[in-house]
């Protein structure tokens, strides 16, 4: 029987040749030894799979490739799954790379926890500048946590896997969506992971440098997108209130978060729709399916103070959209990027 390895990484690719070897660079040079590299090829029409070749002839004992149709990373990453042999399991996006003690740190950060999930910091970075927009995930605020005593804390956590080693066990019995996200999909593979997991803890340091290019999805969210996204987070809810009921005020505040505020912020780059009624929609949308949000106390100032700053940002624009001042602050915040560089997530 092929031998388990510490740490499965798992790496989407879909027509990345022009960053593919820097990060696989950074994955085959890592300081643990005991990890194995499975990259899903997801149907390229570049040169990406013949580079994904070349480092698995040089690489035979840590580069896996599964070369399929294109299905897109939803799919590519249960693939993934189904092949790694780890006892934890990480993804990186391959117009990413880390730091070469990524792996180190994060594996023994989970096994001197114990930990369900372990956490790193990361830089935002502008791919054709290379300006750092902010480091993430990296301050001593951010303290190890169990889920079922402070589930409020995981709406600090970033809505992506690609800096966090998840458990195997946490994927035995994931929930198989009926219907397939396409935006906040890294979001949603996320809630189904936290469903079930206990311990979360922190590498606070910044090993993962996410790049972020001006072509990403997450930059082009338009409005017909927003009806499949509503559908795919109800599911997930439903999920959370046949599957762990406790954790339905987080889902409904986690809800708030992504479809009420980082949703509604890519949507309002599309000059083609009234944004308004969009808007206005939103929030009806919001409070009838994901009600407890509204008085959430993972977004009191009494839980922020109570947890050394936790939620701190979310409670601001919690409270600015509260007396109608959203908008405003969307203003406010996309000037800030456009004429500082500064771009806080929140």
């Amino acid at each position: 029987m092929k031998k388990r390895k510490k740490l499965s990484i798992i790496v989407p690719v879909y027509n990345v040749e022009k960053y593919l070897k820097r990060c696989l660079d950074s994955l085959v040079n890592q300081s643990l030894e005991e990890i194995e590299v499975i990259c899903i090829n997801d149907g390229s029409k570049d040169n990406s799979l013949k580079i994904l070749r070349q480092y698995e002839k040089k690489y035979p004992d840590k580069i896996q490739i599964i070369d399929k149709e294109n299905e897109g990373v939803w799919k590519g990453r249960f693939d993934g799954v189904k092949k790694a042999t780890g006892e934890y399991i990480g993804f990186v996006d391959s117009d990413d790379y880390v730091n070469l003690d990524f792996a180190l740190k994060l594996y023994s950060n989970a096994i001197r926890n114990n930990s369900d999930i372990a956490v790193c910091g990361f830089d935002r970075i502008d791919l054709e500048t290379g300006n750092v927009y902010s480091r993430e995930m990296c301050k001593s605020s951010k303290y190890n946590f169990d889920i079922k005593k402070k589930p409020g804390n995981l709406l600090e956590l970033n809505g992506a896997p690609w800096n966090k080693i998840f458990k195997r066990q946490l994927f035995d019995n994931m929930y198989k969506m009926q219907n397939t996200p396409r935006v906040l999909d890294d979001l949603m593979f996320q809630q189904l992971l936290y469903v079930h997991a206990n311990h979360v803890s922190f590498v606070n340091e910044s090993l993962v440098y996410y790049m972020i290019r001006k072509d990403s999805i997450i930059n082009t969210i338009k409005a017909e997108k927003i009806p499949l996204t509503y559908k795919c987070m109800l599911e997930v809810r439903n999920y959370y209130k046949q599957e762990n009921p406790k954790l339905l005020e987080y889902i409904d505040t986690c809800a708030f978060l992504h479809l009420g505020i980082s949703l509604m912020y890519r949507v309002s780059e599309d000059k083609e729709v009234d944004f308004k009624e969009i808007l206005s929609d939103n929030k009806s949308f919001l409070r009838k399916n994901f009600p407890k949000y509204r008085r959430s106390k993972y977004v009191s100032f009494f839980y922020v103070i109570k947890n050394h700053g936790v939620n701190f940002k979310l409670w601001i624009v919690k409270a600015l959209y509260n007396v109608g001042l959203f908008r405003l602050f969307l203003k406010v915040y996309k000037f800030m990027i456009n004429k500082f560089g500064v771009d806080i997530k929140w």
